[in-house]
């Protein structure tokens, strides 16, 4: 960008090119508060709106966070990394593992604060990815999953209420493995998955539970099961917050 274009920039955006590049070289570490709204008012001569508005840039970049009654501070990132390929491995939940403990270092824990377990009518959507009749009952499995005391993850299960009635896949803990672990004492086991991956603006009741900052996207992951024979056994559709996770994909050529 020449320096003639960057004169055109409104006032807000050149500011916020300055924090971002003192960000990104080190003048400000993550976990450092940045100048607040006054600071800026005065160093760059302007109005309260622009330095809000610089500040909401970063932001929404997810690089820095606000804390109320502290100000703005340079966001700490330390990203769950989604491995997709080895957290479904059969030796993952075989061995009594959950799948979601793949995603976290060993000294960090990713809990489950809220959970919904029950009976549903099932959609078109749900019966024509577990091949049931529109309107089958399906028991559904509700999740938030928090870590570091932020919720991260919203999760929903969707299973043929025939199939796992009256099996712990019903309660709110499943036991070591998981659902794929009580599927397969079922003679159900998974041994195939699709994830398919897409990105969207939250809706108000996601960004209420996600505690999401504006203009912060989520990112959405439907998931089905299929044991050896190719019958689905799980629909999984999944909302995370974009701004906490790194999707990982390691697998050969």
């Amino acid at each position: 960008m020449t320096d003639q274009d960057s004169a055109r920039r409104p006032k807000y955006q050149r500011i916020a090119d300055e924090l971002r590049t003192a960000i990104e070289s080190g003048a400000f570490a993550p976990g450092d508060r940045l100048p607040g709204e006054n600071d800026l008012m005065s160093t760059y001569d302007v109005a309260r709106m622009t330095a809000r508005q610089a500040l909401s840039v970063l932001r929404t970049e997810g690089l820095t966070e606000a804390r109320k009654g502290a100000g703005v501070f340079v966001r700490v990132f330390r990203p769950l990394r989604r491995r997709g390929i080895p957290r479904l491995a059969g030796e993952q939940w075989g061995s009594g593992r959950s799948v979601w403990s793949a995603d976290v270092d060993e000294d960090r824990e990713l809990v489950v604060d809220q959970i919904e377990v029950g009976e549903t009518e099932a959609g078109d959507r749900v019966a024509g990815a577990l091949n049931l009749a529109p309107g089958a009952p399906v028991c559904v499995r509700s999740r938030r999953f928090v870590l570091d005391a932020k919720p991260v993850l919203l999760s929903v299960s969707y299973l043929s209420a025939e199939l796992v009635r009256g099996t712990p896949i019903t309660e709110p803990d499943t036991g070591p493995g998981g659902t794929y672990a009580r599927l397969t004492e079922l003679g159900h086991r998974p041994v195939r998955f699709r994830e398919e991956i897409r990105c969207r603006m939250p809706t108000a009741d996601e960004s209420d539970r996600l505690s999401l900052e504006f203009g912060t996207p989520v990112v959405l992951i439907g998931r089905t099961a299929f044991t050896g024979p190719g019958m689905a056994v799980e629909l999984n559709e999944m909302t995370l917050d974009s701004s906490s996770y790194v999707l990982e994909y390691d697998f050969d050529a």
